[in-house]
């Protein structure tokens, strides 16, 4: 199976790096391809990749090709693609908000999948939702889905409304982690830890907490009443979010990326 990457920036050469590794390649170089020369030398010098900067070099000889470039470049790019693919060839976009009648439409294209990675995907701890056209089958969709979890874990959804809701959840979601992260960085230091003593007090406390939810059923809430006392220091800590409706907030955050991410799609 010969497989393509379009897009060499940080989510393509991600992507990239982590499907390299995939036994479905079956020993073959993955395939990779940008018109900047800067970033298929980096490329080139992992010494992992076939790389390219001429379309018609690599496109018309792939099986799989993934779409890793800026939603603005797709014109000029699926007008330069056209001539050079052809029907059985399955194309997966990693582009934010671009539909999936955008790329069928675009490239004259049947089988199209469309992804909504994340961040931690660079470290092999990504989540990646996708959904697919009618003409993508079962055996095609699940070596996608195969290629996908190279990079961490994957979720099919049945259409493209959960691929924006999913960009208010888990593409955007990393920002607010670091977001709270931040703030309580902000806030060690102000009570007089140093720079390193708050980044262990911060970085610790929440790994060992997603650690603890992830090796247990036991749901959010339920953590959050074991650890706060009645009339105790966390239970005070928990009062003052809810007395500032900081859940309604984060919900209200979470919203607006996800209706972002629909009127992407529509422009």
């Amino acid at each position: 199976m010969k497989v393509l990457m379009i897009g060499a920036g940080n989510m393509g050469a991600t992507f990239a790096e982590g499907m390299s590794k995939s036994s479905l390649l079956n020993g073959r170089k993955l395939q990779i391809y940008d018109k900047n020369p800067q970033k298929i030398t980096e490329a080139k010098e992992k010494g992992i990749f076939d790389t390219y900067t001429k379309l018609e070099d690599c496109l018309p000889k792939a099986d799989i090709v993934f779409l890793a470039v800026k939603p603005y470049h797709i014109d000029a790019l699926f007008e330069e693609m056209r001539p050079l693919i052809n029907e059985r060839q399955m194309f997966v976009s990693l582009m934010a908000g671009v539909k999936l009648e955008t790329i069928i439409n675009g490239l004259k294209a049947k089988k199209v999948v469309r992804a909504m990675p994340n961040l931690p995907a660079q470290i092999g701890l990504g989540v990646t939702s996708y959904t697919e056209s009618n003409a993508v089958s079962r055996l095609e969709l699940l070596l996608v889905r195969n290629f996908l979890d190279m990079t961490g874990k994957s979720i099919h959804v049945e259409t493209e409304k959960f691929i924006d809701a999913s960009t208010g959840i888990s593409g955007s979601g990393p920002a607010y982690v670091f977001y709270f992260m931040n703030s309580m960085l902000e806030a060690a230091k102000k009570m007089g830890f140093s720079d390193f003593d708050s980044r262990v007090l911060v970085s610790h406390t929440f790994e060992g907490a997603v650690k603890l939810f992830n090796e247990s059923d036991i749901t959010p809430k339920t953590w959050m009443d074991r650890v706060a006392s009645k009339g105790g220091t966390t239970e005070a800590a928990l009062d003052c979010m809810e007395e500032n409706n900081l859940k309604d907030l984060i919900e209200q955050a979470a919203y607006a990326a996800f209706n972002r991410a629909v009127e992407l799609g529509n422009e």
